[in-house]
């Protein structure tokens, strides 16, 4: 699946919550343009870019779900979700 394919409805059955709620659909719109953009400052790839490399979608579902989930400014202990950051790794190009 490409991430430019990813719909708030299918973030929120991946939650397990109701994909026909139109409160938590509202929730997961929010959430969904807040990691599309912070995966392409992340990683320094384009929409198109992104669209190409399909292990980018399950990154996305991810950190939309903690994002809903946790729904917390502060990660506790410095931990990280080291999947999501090996995908996100993997494909940047601003490291240097």
């Amino acid at each position: 699946m490409r991430v430019s394919e990813i719909t708030p409805g299918e973030l929120a059955k991946y939650a397990r919550e109701d994909e026909t709620d139109t409160e938590i659909l509202s929730t997961f719109t929010l959430i969904l343009s807040a990691v599309k953009p912070f995966i392409k400052g992340y990683t320094g790839l384009s929409d198109e870019q992104m669209d190409t490399k399909e292990d980018i979608s399950i990154a996305v579902f991810v950190l939309a779900n903690e994002m809903y989930e946790n729904r917390i400014f502060t990660v506790k202990d410095n931990n990280v979700n080291k999947v999501v950051q090996s995908i996100l790794d993997m494909h940047s190009i601003n490291l240097l």
